[in-house]
Order: structure tokens, then sequence, then C-alpha cells
């Protein structure tokens, strides 16, 4: 079991992992943390994990696991929706990703990815944002529904 001080580490990696799977797929340059301003009349700049040089693509990922029970890590899938609707300001032109890391557990009933699960309980919420899974063993990415 590893201790929360090597989640970010962990997180950064990941995020590191998927920009350059974006970047080969895309045929673009991509920034890590870029802020973009967001909001109503007035905006302010908020950081998106990672967005294309041009601001036509923003991703937010997630590196998440179930818990050690198997169960859903329920104030995590709140920051997942809080990544959504962050990602809802950005212009209709924009596409917007929420990249979960594959994570499958047996225990889980019915078994399916973390990704699957957010989008089976939360598709109503997404709006343009595409909901994906990032494999890291076979480095490709997966888009669900």
């Amino acid at each position: 079991m590893s201790s929360n001080n090597e989640n970010p580490g962990k997180g950064a990696r990941f995020q590191e992992e998927v920009a350059k799977w974006f970047q080969g797929e895309y045929k673009k340059d991509f920034v890590l943390e870029k802020k973009i301003p967001i909001g109503y009349s007035e905006k302010k700049d908020h950081k998106f994990d990672i967005v294309s040089d041009d601001n036509t693509i923003a991703v937010e990922c997630k590196c998440y696991t179930w818990t050690e029970t198997g169960n859903v890590p329920s104030a995590k899938m709140g920051t997942a929706n809080e990544a959504v609707f962050y990602l809802s300001f950005l212009p209709e032109t924009c596409k917007k990703y929420i990249v979960f890391k594959k994570v499958i557990d047996a225990n889980h009933n019915p078994e399916e990815t973390l990704a699957e699960y957010y989008y089976r309980i939360n598709r109503h919420l997404l709006g343009s944002t595409r909901v994906a899974e990032f494999d890291t063993r076979k480095k490709s990415l997966r888009i669900i529904g």
C-alpha cells in the first residue's frame, strides 16, 4: 500500500503520460497546468491539467483507484464532477476530456472500470465533455460511452 505523500508524484506522472498520448494523437503541442480564463461576465483564470497550445483541447486527469474494500472513492468522484463543471465553461469549439486511469476491481459488482462507473452515474452532467480512460500499461486511451 502506498502512502498519501506519493500521490502527487503518481498524478504528475499520469498527467505527463496522458499529455504525451494527446500530443501523438493530435499532432499538436500541449501545455501542462495551463491557465484559461473562465466564468460569465467576470472571468478568472483556472488551471487545467493539459491544454493544447491553441486552446482547442482541454484535459483534466484523474489518477484514482477504487477503495481498498472495492468501494467508490466518493469524495474523489465529487472532485471529478468539479473538473467537469470547470470544463463546461470552455467554448463549445473546445474538445473537453476527463481522463481516468484505467483501474478494475474484481471485487466491485458489477465489474467495471472507474471511468465506466463515472460515466454510468454522471453522464447527465457531462454535456460535451468526453469521459476517457488511459491504460498506463498499453499507453492507450479509450473513450467511454
